[in-house]
């Protein structure tokens, strides 16, 4: 969960902090927007609930999040400062996308490089079962977004890492909503 603090829109500039600024990294990522209120949603329901999609990058300073001395093992804190979570250009229904999100290709690109690629037919759970997990228990209001999760290609894995720098230009395409584009702007 992140806090509202950390939204930001397309074309934004991300102001990072400067504890954050060693191991800046990015995932591009189809983002659900709830559209109904809703808890203990069946997966086969899960349109029911759902507004539309968007594209979201979940920001993540790394040197917060991977040594267990500093994260104490939980991954929310490194993904939450201000602006870490931008999403748009705008909310796509699940027509506009081609009927299925769980059929859509994505990529990232960090300074015109494509670092990721992908479809959401590669993700581990489907866009039903995420809404089911996250709300078992759970009550998920009209309005919240959810992160679906990133695939391969993210900075940290790559050899040399692949950091987003200052003034790093991070762009992420998802077919039949747009991309989404934010530039880094160092502290």
């Amino acid at each position: 969960m992140k806090p509202p603090t950390a939204l930001s829109g397309p074309g934004a500039e991300i102001s990072i902090h400067k504890d954050c600024q060693e191991q800046l990294d990015y995932e591009g990522e189809l983002t659900i927007v709830i559209g109904k209120t809703g808890k203990n949603i069946a997966a086969k329901d899960y349109a029911e609930y759902v507004l539309g999609y968007t594209v979201g990058n979940d920001v993540s300073a790394r040197n917060f999040q991977l040594p267990a001395s500093v994260s104490g093992g939980q991954f929310g804190y490194a993904k939450s400062f201000d602006g870490f979570a931008p999403i748009g250009p705008c909310i796509a229904s699940q027509a506009a996308i081609g009927g299925d999100p769980n059929k859509i290709r994505y990529w990232t690109k960090v300074n015109g490089e494509k670092r990721q690629e992908t479809g959401t037919d590669d993700m581990i759970w489907s866009v039903g079962q995420i809404v089911e997990h996250l709300s078992r228990g759970t009550t998920l209001q009209a309005g919240t977004c959810i992160m679906t999760g990133t695939p391969s290609g993210v900075g940290v894995f790559m050899d040399p890492k692949g950091f987003v720098k200052d003034g790093g230009e991070v762009e992420i395409y998802v077919e039949g909503i747009g991309s989404l584009v934010n530039r880094m702007k160092f502290e």
